[in-house]
């Protein structure tokens, strides 16, 4: 069954809280994903908008730590690297995320944080880049991206000596040329929302010669992504936001297949080795996504993501990114009807086209409205100075938790300037 998708305040709806009840009551029966609802272990007396940070726990997670810690780890001991499949865990598990972004089999390794692989993948990237042409010496980084992304990109510049550019994605095409040599990107802008065209700017880099590294935090897991449809290069991504693998789950690296045995990672490591229990003096890189490790992998962590990807099974991206962006929309109406007029400023787009799976607005005080919401068991997340995110997690999201938050977030509002409800 097809989604009720609701309509703005403009078709002339009933836009009362009785009346945006029953919209939200009428879609929520029509959901075709609220199954899933009862495979995450979530307070039924919250409402969590704050999945685009932390998802929830699945229910199948604490069973499955509970066997690799007292039976892998309490009984096996060190033959569970070789009987439980511990070795070849960062593979499995990245075959296993794979079709949530769009990849082949073989293309992903889980490990690490995202800090770490943007890094990782922007050293190799310019490497790789300056390889194929020796004048490919330019960054060009999202001039919007979360901060950490900017800061990494500024040390591989300095580390390979590359010129750093800092680029607005609204402004990539007109900045490609023939010293472009990697293009890193957010292909959700982490503050307000809105969702970059990962397949046209990454036709673009290419027809410019230059790679692409995509950092796909908050869009794995809430959206179709198509890493290998669009010939995306290099993508990083998040393993603890919504694909719910906990907090400081490991990230994730994507290398295309036809660039692989061309990368030169900066973090070689023993796990990285073509032959790791050789114990060779000389590094010999492994082939295929293998090179993109490093170290021992984080077992507990990367296992807590490997059961929490099971409540995927067999789940429909399209119906994610419907009820994604239905839920967005609704929420984004159920405000626009119930919160005075100017009292919020949307920083999140209205098109379906360019919004990811969250709505970000400016309003004054933003701290104390998100701690006032807070502690009426409303959780979402504040960002300095003034902006408030709501992150719809589509696998236990529903509509009335869209408006029971639009609605106390509507009423804080009013109380601040002194509005009562109409």
């Amino acid at each position: 069954m097809r989604h009720v998708v609701p309509q703005r305040v403009a078709d002339g709806r009933d836009t009362s809280v009785a009346g945006l009840a029953a919209r939200a009551a009428a879609a929520d029966t029509a959901d075709p994903l609220a199954h899933l609802r009862d495979q995450f272990d979530l307070d039924e007396e919250l409402v969590y908008l704050d999945g685009n940070s932390l998802g929830a726990l699945p229910t199948s997670v604490p069973s499955r730590l509970r066997e690799v810690v007292e039976q892998e780890w309490g009984r096996g001991l060190i033959r569970s690297w070789r009987d439980a499949g511990w070795w070849d865990a960062p593979e499995r598990v990245g075959d296993r995320i794979a079709p949530l972004v769009g990849a082949a089999p073989g293309q992903i390794v889980v490990g690490d944080s995202t800090s770490i692989n943007v890094f990782r993948l922007t050293v190799a990237g310019l490497r790789a880049a300056v390889g194929r042409d020796p004048r490919r010496t330019e960054l060009l980084v999202d001039g919007t991206t979360f901060p950490t992304d900017g800061y990494l990109a500024e040390s591989a510049a300095r580390l390979t000596g590359a010129t750093l550019v800092p680029c607005h994605p609204s402004e990539l095409v007109d900045r490609l040329d023939d010293r472009t040599g990697l293009v890193l990107l957010n292909h959700v802008d982490y503050r307000t929302g809105e969702l970059w065209d990962l397949p046209a700017l990454t036709a673009a880099a290419r027809g410019a010669g230059a790679l692409t590294l995509w950092d796909l935090s908050h869009s794995a897991g809430a959206l179709p992504v198509g890493l290998d449809r669009a010939e995306v290069d290099l993508a990083v991504g998040c393993g603890y936001k919504y694909l719910n693998g906990g907090p400081g789950a490991p990230a994730f690296c994507y290398a295309s297949s036809d660039l692989q045995d061309r990368l030169d990672q900066p973090l070689a490591g023993w796990c990285s080795h073509a032959d790791p229990f050789g114990m060779e003096p000389e590094y010999r890189a492994a082939k295929g996504a293998t090179r993109l490790r490093t170290g021992t992998p984080e077992i507990l962590s990367l296992l807590s993501l490997d059961a929490a990807l099971d409540v995927w099974a067999d789940v429909d991206l399209a119906e994610v990114r419907r009820k994604s962006l239905a839920l967005t929309d609704f929420f984004v109406s159920c405000l626009d009807a119930l919160a005075p007029p100017g009292s919020f400023r949307l920083l999140t787009p209205r098109e379906d086209g360019r919004r990811g799976s969250q709505v970000a607005l400016e309003c004054d005080d933003a701290r104390a409205v998100m701690a006032t919401l807070e502690r009426q068991g409303v959780i979402g997340d504040h960002r300095p100075p003034n902006v408030c995110r709501f992150g719809f997690a589509p696998l236990y999201t529903r509509f009335v938790d869209a408006l029971t938050a639009a609605d106390a977030l509507s009423t804080c509002l009013r109380a601040r300037v002194g509005i009562g409800r109409a």
